[in-house]
């Protein structure tokens, strides 16, 4: 398979995978090579294995160990859960083989890691804040770092790496291999691109912006009151199927979770509040299916591999329109049939519209009306002219009434289109 090693062709057997993906067909010929890499591609393409599989390749031509605190190839991830996710994709590759790969997130022991990468590591997983922890206690070098990978770097614009992805730069060796993997690109990433990449290859699978094929998308506009009813109504006509409900707080969505909880959802929610063990925890029940209906913020956009989540539900609509796209990503995975589902209430009418001028289509309409925008018609002035205008005095009907507080946006409401 793509003259990749003998070795190597028994762990991907095992791991159920016998014909390359398009991204993989793409990128592992010219990673092979040697060559910069940078992979468009939504997310549940393939795209760990499309620089794993050249990473583990070429790193298996070195035969030894690395030297004390040294790393030898760096694989950087937004999230946690996706560096975890990267993590056990990469362990079952190299099962067998001399290398070992480390992982470096926040929420766990500093102290710990630290001990581990005195050894030194072949392979590191890492989030940006963490790395810089790290690095700032001396506890690893990544001058021999001779592989680099930045997966779902959009992402990490998103969360504001920018300065730390930077930082990192600075501490890598000129001479060194780099792939970039994004299912978006932000104007920034040329500035990403510019700083770490020599001479990529550029790949590309699908249009920045687009949702897998088989995903199917509607949108439910109605009032931000009657949003729990109708997601209890919908989330009720497949109870022993997986759903991923994504919120925009921490707090709504515990709330939500809770509420769902009692009216005998088997759910659980992961969210910047939770501990790391609480997430992991909740993902595992979810993965095994104990848990059928998972509330989420945006932390879990991204780093989901769970093939068989059949339903989306953007409860609340992202702020960012790209993470629309990411959200989605999780369902219709692997080639499965997915569906999403979109809610919008008045006030996020600009937030769908953002999305679908990002992705270029017309969400299909499942129930009520796309809202539109209502001037209310301008109050009359109370009283007689101002204090120190023409004709002097206080104006009539008492100087210290205060005008009455117009809404968000200057007053607008919204209400269906006609």
């Amino acid at each position: 398979m793509m003259d990749l090693p003998s070795r190597l062709i028994p762990r991907l057997d095992r791991m159920g995978i016998t014909e390359p993906t398009p991204i993989q067909k793409q990128a592992i010929p010219h990673a092979l090579n040697g060559r910069d890499v940078m992979g468009l591609a939504q997310t549940g393409t393939g795209k760990t294995l499309a620089f794993g599989l050249p990473l583990v390749t070429r790193m298996l031509e070195f035969g030894q160990k690395p030297d004390k605190y040294t790393v030898r190839g760096l694989v950087l991830a937004p999230t946690r859960e996706l560096a975890g996710q990267i993590a056990q994709n990469l362990r079952a590759l190299v099962e067998g083989t001399p290398l070992k790969v480390g992982i470096v997130v926040g929420g766990q022991s500093i102290n710990a890691q630290i001990k581990r990468l005195e050894r030194g590591t072949d392979l590191l997983i890492a989030t940006p804040g963490r790395l810089i922890d790290l690095m700032d206690r001396r506890a690893l070098t990544l001058e021999a770092c001779q592989f680099l990978v930045l997966d779902e770097a959009d992402q990490m614009l998103d969360l504001g790496f920018i300065h730390a992805l930077r930082k990192i730069a600075a501490m890598l060796p000129e001479q060194r291999q780099t792939m970039l993997f994004s299912a978006t690109m932000p104007k920034q990433m040329n500035e990403i691109a510019g700083s770490y990449l020599d001479r990529p290859v550029r790949v590309e699978v699908s249009p920045p912006g687009k949702a897998a094929d088989k995903v199917t998308q509607e949108v439910h506009f109605i009032a931000k009151a009657e949003k729990t009813n109708l997601l209890i109504e919908l989330l009720d006509k497949h109870r022993d199927e997986r759903a991923l409900v994504f919120g925009r707080t921490k707090h709504g969505s515990e709330k939500l979770m809770k509420l769902l909880d009692k009216r005998g959802f088997a759910t659980a929610s992961i969210h910047g509040n939770k501990s790391q063990g609480q997430r992991d925890r909740a993902i595992a029940a979810f993965k095994a299916g104990d848990i059928k209906v998972l509330v989420a913020t945006d932390v879990a956009a991204r780093g989901l591999d769970i093939p068989d989540v059949k339903h989306v539900y953007n409860y609340d609509l992202p702020n960012v329109p790209d993470n629309y796209v990411h959200r989605i990503g999780r369902t219709a995975r692997a080639g499965k049939d997915g569906a999403a589902i979109a809610f919008c209430s008045p006030d996020e009418m600009g937030e769908f519209k953002a999305i679908q001028k990002t992705m270029g289509i017309s969400i299909p309409v499942a129930s009520g009306r796309p809202w539109e925008p209502v001037e209310e018609p301008a109050k009359p002035k109370r009283g007689g002219p101002r204090r120190g205008g023409p004709g002097g005095g206080a104006p009539s009907g008492g100087a210290g009434r205060r005008r009455p507080r117009r809404g968000k946006g200057g007053g607008n409401r919204a209400r269906p289109a006609a």
